[in-house]
């Protein structure tokens, strides 16, 4: 287990991490032709859509074999759209490399994904890819680096020979050595000279500096003013990158074919096993705390499904990181989450859309499984004797929803199946019928979003769907401090049934939630049992969800209990649910409630001599701005926020005004006061 690396490719879109991760399995012998993004040709990016668009949609798991080493390698989406794809291959992943554009440095999505393996604790690599591209600046790139993570001890592992067309080769900073590409069609072919300049010099000793901050052996080797040679140096790199202390940047140009083999071995060197990892924390089914589970292949089986897919057929994946114990093909697993039992049919090492039937799979490996039918993203699968639930992945709300309609009346039926299936996949896509109108909706993280599952609709369900004009999901919260009292009265099956309750609400800051507070009066209320209190916040909440102005979940905001009364003889638990709900809506009624409305972080790549359409375009939508920064001599980075509303279309509008030269991304950042 300790050769087992599982890794992500991660970055900002257009970045080129999918060309990476294409010379990865060129060079480790995984593939025998190097697919091309632009020529749509790429094995990682299967769907059919994925290679008309040049996108990656969906995240896609691959393994290679590198230096007796077994690789299991995800390539993770860019798009800010396909964000949960991210989120949940973060999630069992144990390592991951962060490309970024050397000739732009940390763009936003980028900065958005790293703080995605921040939360879950990924170590990771940094790679300066298009380091011939014009722009390129590794200095620069670094510098970007330092700034937006504060926070990482970033140092290079490697200097690059050249920029931009002069790109040639690298000082490797470890192994005291200069490697040349003389071959830019194969990405194999390099060659190596001992020795570094000057300036490869000075940088190994920053570098040894640097780890001196974080590794003991490191730091005498500086105190004494003594050397560390390439296998000290390489260890106290691991040990620093295990910790999630340090992130060695690298260099290269995966389209061109430079550095890939010196990634490789940067992934296998410094890069965490399975057993160099804390064992993922979990609990009981009931909550309670349980001791982690060791990554041992002899323990009980811990399995976390980390991804529903369809991948061909319609026929039903389920994608399982194995923290510990085997899995063979026929046993029973017990669904810790759900709390019932299933049987996998079969296992399945995947190379893309490619699939390699094996008997079984052990501890530290990431497999598809089929014969799963009611296993859903984030369960937690094992032993009936030993129950464990691991956490789930963060919920993400959707931001923007279209209706859709069927061709025909008779695709009515067929549409709902398919959309159950896309949602079975996808956990920031949602469907049901708006209340209102009566159409059916769907729910997702923006336009594109929706856009592709309509197109997935249309192609592999054969459904002629047509999507109406997008709305965007609103929230609601309270502006001030509001009070209530409110009775339930009634008389149930001839008997008297009596309730009283009092609540205040008062407002959160934006993002605070809702939160759901019992005061120390009620609490003290002989009759405040479990039961009761339990009902009481039930009819909060309810209330909360069911909104007071339109009807949108109210958000940002604190509901405190006050006080009950009870009437001996009248009084039922359930009676204080229904108080409870009325009191916290008059109470929100009076405290004057506001809409909120999505808003968007929008950033702007464009050239100079276009910057002040850009910024007029950003206004005319209502947005503001919040920087404009330098993206080289010719080019300017704009930074703004706008209601989401208003930014449909907007791609059609930026094209139209910088001759398709600038290019944007869009993600959803806040609900706010809609303007």
């Amino acid at each position: 287990m300790g050769a087992i690396r599982n890794l992500g490719i991660m970055a900002h879109i257009d970045a080129g991490k999918t060309t990476v991760t294409e010379r990865l399995l060129f060079v480790a012998g995984r593939t025998h032709k190097m697919g091309e993004v632009h020529q749509g040709q790429a094995v990682m990016d299967w769907m059919e859509l994925e290679r008309e668009r040049g996108i990656t949609i969906t995240s896609a798991v691959t393994s290679l074999a590198w230096r007796g080493h077994e690789l299991h390698l995800i390539d993770t989406p860019g798009h800010v759209d396909f964000t949960i794809e991210v989120e949940r291959s973060l999630r069992v992943l144990d390592g991951a490399v962060a490309v970024f554009d050397a000739a732009h440095g940390v763009e936003p999505q980028g900065e958005a994904v790293w703080r995605q393996a921040d939360r879950w604790r990924v170590p990771r690599l940094a790679f300066a890819n298009k380091m011939d591209r014009v722009g390129a600046d590794f200095e620069a790139t670094l510098a970007s680096l330092r700034t937006r993570f504060p926070d990482k001890a970033i140092a290079p592992v490697q200097l690059p020979l050249g920029a931009e067309a002069a790109f040639q080769g690298l000082e490797d900073l470890v192994a005291r050595a200069t490697v040349r590409f003389p071959d830019g069609e194969d990405p194999r072919a390099f060659t190596t000279a001992p020795g570094l300049s000057p300036a490869g010099e000075a940088a190994r000793r920053r570098l040894v500096e640097a780890l001196a901050d974080h590794d003991d052996e490191a730091a005498e080797a500086v105190l004494s003013d003594r050397d560390l040679d390439e296998a000290a140096l390489r260890q106290a790199v691991r040990r620093a990158v295990v910790a999630g202390r340090l992130v060695p940047l690298l260099c290269g140009s995966a389209l061109h074919n430079k550095g890939i083999p010196q990634l490789l071995d940067a992934v296998c060197d410094w890069l965490p096993s399975p057993l160099d990892v804390a064992p993922p924390v979990g609990t009981t089914p009931e909550g309670l705390a349980v001791a982690p589970r060791p990554a041992d292949e002899a323990g009980p089986l811990l399995a976390l499904a980390f991804k529903v897919s369809l991948l061909d057929e319609r026929r039903r994946f389920v994608f399982l990181r194995l923290y510990a114990g085997r899995l063979a093909e026929g046993d029973e697993v017990w669904n810790a989450s759900l709390g019932r039992a299933e049987r996998v049919a079969r296992i399945l090492l995947m190379h893309a859309a490619q699939k390699t039937r094996v008997p079984q799979a052990a501890a530290g490996q990431i497999v598809a499984v089929m014969g799963l039918k009611e296993t859903r993203t984030g369960d937690t699968l094992g032993e009936r004797a030993h129950p464990v639930v691991l956490e789930r992945l963060g919920a993400y709300a959707a931001v923007l929803s279209q209706a859709i309609e069927a061709g025909s009346q008779g695709e009515r039926e067929p549409l709902l199946e398919a959309l159950a299936r896309v949602a079975d996949e996808d956990p920031t896509f949602t469907f049901g019928d708006d209340p209102e109108t009566g159409q059916l909706l769907v729910s997702g993280m923006g336009e594109l979003h929706l856009e592709v599952v309509a197109e997935r609709l249309r192609r592999e369900f054969g459904l002629a769907v047509r999507l109406g004009r997008p709305q965007v999901v609103r929230r609601e919260t309270v502006s001030a401090v509001g009070q209530a009292e409110a009775t339930f009265e009634r008389l149930v099956d001839d008997a008297p049934v009596w309730a009283r309750v009092s609540a205040r609400v008062a407002p959160r800051p934006r993002g605070g939630g809702l939160a759901v507070e019992v005061a120390p009066a009620l609490a003290a209320r002989p009759f405040a049992r479990e039961e009761v209190l339990a009902f009481l916040q039930a009819g909060a909440r309810e209330a909360a969800e069911a909104g007071v102005l339109e009807g949108h979940p109210l958000q940002d905001l604190t509901v405190t209990l006050l006080d009950a009364e009870w009437r001996e003889g009248a009084s039922r638990p359930f009676a204080y649910k229904v108080a409870a709900a009325a009191a916290v809506r008059d109470a929100a009624a009076r405290a004057s409630p506001v809409l909120l409305e999505p808003v968007a972080a929008l950033s702007v790549d464009t050239p100079t001599e276009h910057l002040g359409d850009v910024i007029a375009s950003v206004d005319r939508r209502g947005g503001t701005i919040l920087d404009v920064a330098e993206r080289g001599a010719a080019a300017r980075l704009v930074t703004a926020e706008a209601p989401l509303r208003r930014l449909f279309g907007y791609a059609t509008d930026l094209r139209s005004l910088t001759q398709g030269r600038a290019v944007f991304t869009l993600r959803f950042d806040r609900f706010d006061v809609a303007r």
